[in-house]
């Protein structure tokens, strides 16, 4: 399954999710939530599944998506900042794109065990796994080579993070939500986005090429995740 057709399967599930959420979103919020992630994590189970991906392969991914998920935790106490955001992009850009997303999925999960998990699990998995594949279909492209594009990468994954993260509170709410109350909410949240998104930029401009020279040192030496 390539790209395109994965694009394509998304774009037609997220669709499928909007009209069909708004009849039973009012009571069943978590239910929505987690249909809605298992539709979309579905064209990468399936292709990940097909891939012969060795031994060596999953322990480096789960050892990245441990490295993101307890990075998390020693930054709980400022909301918004921490590296996993980092570490899930640098994944992405070295790994590829379904490297990226899972690493991003796991990192959301495996910190909520710390953390508290709760119906906003699964769009954190959503919205971190999406950087991740984003990341990774960028990997030889300017935004991964150069310092200012990787920044600015980072910057706006901060910010679409929170909008994403929003919509699990407006689906709890089913038709209650307004549009003022939306916008409002949007507003209120600008804070936290503006401080996920520039803690990223700091994270990637100290410490992205030192992390992409070391994953890909490991990467061409075990010849791991090759053509992926």
């Amino acid at each position: 399954m390539g790209r395109p057709k994965i694009i394509l399967l998304i774009s037609v599930l997220i669709i499928t999710f909007i009209l069909l959420c708004g009849n039973i979103a009012e009571q069943q919020f978590l239910l929505v939530s987690v249909l809605f992630m298992l539709g979309t994590f579905l064209p990468f189970m399936i292709r990940f599944e097909r891939r012969k991906v060795m031994g060596r392969e999953l322990v480096i991914l789960a050892i990245l998506a441990a490295i993101a998920a307890v990075s998390r935790v020693p930054f709980a106490s400022i909301p918004s900042v921490q590296p996993t955001t980092f570490v899930i992009i640098v994944t992405g850009f070295v790994f590829g794109a379904e490297s990226g997303f899972v690493v991003g999925a796991l990192a959301a999960l495996v910190s909520n065990l710390f953390l508290g998990q709760g119906p906003w699990t699964p769009w954190q998995m959503y919205a971190w796994g999406m950087i991740g594949l984003c990341a990774g279909f960028l990997r030889g492209t300017w935004i991964q080579v150069s310092p200012i594009g990787r920044a600015i990468f980072g910057f706006i994954t901060g910010i679409l993070f929170g909008w994403v993260m929003n919509l699990w509170y407006f689906v709890s709410l089913g038709d209650e939500i307004k549009l003022v109350e939306i916008l409002a909410y949007y507003g209120a949240s600008l804070y936290f986005d503006l401080a996920h998104a520039i803690s990223n930029v700091f994270f990637l401009l100290l410490f992205a090429t030192g992390w992409m020279k070391i994953l890909q040192r490991f990467r061409r030496k075990y010849g791991l995740l090759e053509g992926k």
